[in-house]
């Protein structure tokens, strides 16, 4: 006579892990523009990004969710079942970096990104004309900011700028590109070309550096002292006026 086993399963299994098998069974999976895994989209300001996430390997309909970013995108009632479409129109630089997400809405963990990559190229600003007087410090910011970003280089006069040690100073972000001059001199004087190579060509922009000469400092109390007497002759003008006018 068979013996029965003394471990019993139970009748009732946990609605999660049904859920869970359901999807291992089943292979539920989403894709966006057919790829199942998070990819960059590379593209130009001006273009339109279409985005079209797909549920795979679903027995039942399922909702979709789309987010930029941390916000979640408002979707039409027919664009969210199974399929759901998305338009970036138009792609503006600001665009660079944002991620798009599409996402099972009763899963979260079920999802694809989509990081755009909004590639242009650099348009130098700055202030072309400064002046700094002898002995002060001095900034030229060009705004460089590219994607991918630029080689950068500063030159004077047409030359290759030479960085003298402990007066000149570089420094660069994705944004910006700078030139500081510490205690600047005569020999300062000069037009410096901030330039950008991107995709084979150069774009340079000019700043005209005029450096002043040095005004004189007066102390304070001989200033002060100044200004006592003209107040004190202007006074003594007005009283003179006033008693040649009574006597008259």
């Amino acid at each position: 006579m068979a013996q029965r086993s003394s471990h019993t399963v139970p009748r009732e299994v946990p609605v999660l892990a049904v859920c869970f098998l359901a999807c291992v069974a089943t292979g539920l999976e989403l894709s966006v523009n057919n790829q199942a895994a998070d990819f960059p989209e590379t593209t130009c300001p001006g273009s339109t990004v279409s985005l079209s996430c797909l549920v795979r390997n679903s027995s039942q309909p399922e909702e979709l969710l789309w987010y930029r970013g941390d916000g979640k995108v408002d979707l039409k009632d027919g664009n969210k079942v199974n399929v759901s479409n998305i338009c970036i129109e138009p792609v503006t630089e600001a665009d660079n970096g944002v991620t798009f997400k599409c996402q099972l809405a009763r899963d979260k963990s079920v999802q694809v990104s989509v990081i755009l990559d909004v590639h242009f190229p650099p348009q130098l600003s700055g202030e072309e004309s400064l002046q700094i007087e002898e002995g002060k410090d001095v900034t030229l910011s060009c705004n460089s900011k590219s994607n991918p970003q630029g080689q950068t280089a500063w030159y004077k006069n047409n030359s290759t700028l030479t960085l003298q040690q402990n007066r000149y100073q570089v420094y660069q972000t994705s944004e910006v590109f700078q030139l500081s001059i510490t205690k600047a001199q005569k020999s300062d004087n000069g037009t410096y070309t901030c330039t950008v190579t991107y995709s084979s060509r150069e774009w340079k922009r000019d700043f005209h550096l005029t450096v002043e000469d040095k005004k004189p400092v007066f102390p304070k109390e001989a200033v002060i002292a100044a200004v006592v007497v003209v107040t004190l002759t202007v006074l003594f003008g007005i009283v003179a006026r006033r008693d040649k006018i009574f006597k008259v």
